[in-house]
C-alpha cells in the first residue's frame, strides 16, 4: 500500500521541497548566525530562520551600517591618538 502524496496533473516531479543549492545554505546559515550574534541574545536562530527574507535582508543591511560606522569611528579615534602621540613626542624633543 503506498502511503505517499498524489501527483497533481500536470506536476511530473515526485519530490516536493528538493532544498535550497549548498551555496545559498551556506550564505542563509551565515547570515542566520551574524543577526543571533549581533542581536546578543534578542532573537534565537528559529525566529530568524522563519522570519521573511526581505526583513532578514533588512536587518543584515542595519548590521552592515552599524558596524560601518562602529568602524568608521574606531578608525577616527585611532588616528586622534596617533595624532597626539606625535605631537606629544615632537614637544619632548624641543
Amino acid at each position: 500500500m503506498k502511503t505517499e502524496a498524489p501527483l497533481l496533473p500536470g506536476f511530473q516531479s515526485e519530490l516536493i521541497f528538493s532544498g535550497f543549492d549548498s551555496k545559498y545554505r551556506l550564505q542563509l546559515h551565515a547570515s542566520i548566525f551574524d543577526i543571533v550574534w549581533f542581536g546578543e541574545g534578542r532573537w534565537d536562530w528559529t525566529d530568524i530562520y522563519s522570519m521573511p527574507v526581505f526583513l532578514r535582508r533588512y536587518w543584515i543591511k542595519r548590521i552592515n551600517g552599524i558596524t560601518k560606522e562602529r568602524d568608521e569611528a574606531n578608525e577616527r579615534q585611532l588616528q586622534q591618538i596617533k595624532n597626539a602621540k606625535s605631537r606629544h613626542s615632537t614637544k619632548r624633543r624641543r
